[in-house]
């Protein structure tokens, strides 16, 4: 029997389910924070500091990755993401049922799994900018739609089995999606993989933090981050809550209809992005999210509600890879560095945003303070949280297009 021959090609599909991986880890457990919430007595606030954790975690082990990656080989460091990536994800089945506090097993599950997703956002878009491809903007945008794809397997698949088993059979799904990234370990032993840049070559931390560039580049990433996530994290429980949808409806057309359009942008713009400026459609994306964002939480009409709700996806979807890629133009040099900086960034904003919508959610609720536009519609206290905690994100999209102008301006000067 003949040996197996791995190419670039199959280094990209690993990258590809690298993508899914991570969002196994960041989506599965929003889809059951109401299940935590009724099960285990926690709080809205609690479960904003879960996600908190989990991207705390991620920023703590990007700092890590962004000194020693290099060092310890991008093999190495992709094979331990995954593995940490499966651990996580069978604690998050086992712990919390085992444990004497089911809060405390989901902590050290998300920080276990935490390690993981650090480790996957630091590496796995190095790892294809440094394959020979063409088109770098577009190579990158395809690639992040793969998370994309898989947020919506996530939710998808997770909330069909939920409807089939029951939500007191919950702890099996995680131990399910633990499969993925262990098969997918397996594949990061074999394909080739090239450095980003050559040895010696790469831009030092002084020399890189000297550019006024690169601080606009890590304000798009914390604004990508939050604006993305806020969405993404909240708007299973917001479907559920806020709109009064049973679970299966608003997971299907609220956190999956988001991943869809999501993941629609980003390969619209992965096969035909040569052909308009990375730039203007973060500009068009920016804006475009501050009126999804304000539609959600103002509308009366649940449908409305939901359809903006979902089309937030497309508006977010080329931040984070437009982001990438527009940073990886202005410093060619800057290697496993910049995608470091650039992934600590991105994971303060992926905590910030839904952290402090969480936050906004409850000291309304317990204020019992509110727009009047929200009382007129009739909405009960939960409700009007919920739309409050939203409605705080508004800032990041905002804050990104302001952002967006400054970079434009430093890169031409």
């Amino acid at each position: 029997m003949s040996k197996r021959t791995y190419t670039y090609k199959n280094t990209t599909l690993s990258c590809y389910r690298g993508y899914i991986t991570q969002a196994i880890i960041n989506n599965l457990a929003p889809l059951l924070f109401v299940i935590f919430q009724n099960s285990y007595e926690i709080s809205y606030n609690k479960l904003g500091q879960l996600v908190l954790l989990n991207f705390g975690t991620q920023l703590l082990t990007d700092l890590w990755a962004t000194k020693y990656a290099d060092r310890f080989g991008y093999r190495t460091c992709i094979i331990a993401a995954h593995i940490f990536s499966a651990l996580g994800l069978l604690s998050l089945g086992l712990l919390p049922l085992v444990m004497p506090s089911p809060y405390v097993g989901l902590m050290i599950s998300i920080i276990i799994y935490g390690i993981g997703g650090g480790l996957l956002e630091v590496l796995v878009s190095p790892i294809v900018e440094a394959l020979p491809n063409e088109n770098k903007e577009a190579s990158m945008s395809l690639l992040h739609s793969f998370y994309c794809w898989g947020q919506m397997s996530v939710v998808l698949v997770s909330t069909l089995l939920l409807s089939i088993i029951g939500t007191d059979l919950w702890y099996i799904l995680p131990l399910l999606w633990s499969i993925f990234p262990l098969y997918n370990m397996v594949q990061f032993f074999h394909v080739p993989i090239l450095p980003l840049v050559k040895e010696g070559k790469e831009m030092g931390l002084v020399q890189l933090l000297r550019s006024p560039l690169i601080y606009l580049a890590m304000l798009l990433m914390i604004c990508a981050g939050a604006s993305e996530l806020t969405m993404s994290q909240w708007s299973s429980m917001f479907a559920e809550k806020g709109l009064m949808l049973p679970k299966l409806y608003g997971d299907l057309l609220g956190p999956c209809l988001f991943a869809i359009f999501m993941a629609i942008g980003r390969t619209i713009y992965g096969f035909f992005g040569d052909r308009i400026p990375i730039k203007i459609c973060l500009m068009g994306s920016s804006i475009l999210c501050v009126l999804t964002y304000l539609v959600t939480v103002f509308s009366s009409q649940p449908i409305f509600a939901l359809l903006s709700c979902s089309l937030t996806g497309f508006a977010i979807s080329l931040m984070w890879p437009g982001t990438f890629s527009l940073a990886s133009a202005a410093f060619p040099r800057g290697g496993t560095l910049l995608f470091g900086i650039l992934a600590i960034c991105g994971d303060i904003g992926c905590s910030l945003g839904p952290w402090l919508a969480g936050l906004v959610s409850d000291r309304v609720q317990n204020g019992g303070k509110s727009l009047s536009v929200w009382v007129n519609q009739g909405l009960d206290l939960e409700q009007i949280g919920l739309r409050s905690g939203l409605l705080i994100a508004v800032i990041f999209p905002a804050l990104m297009l302001i952002g967006l102008l400054g970079f434009r301006k430093k890169a031409r000067n």
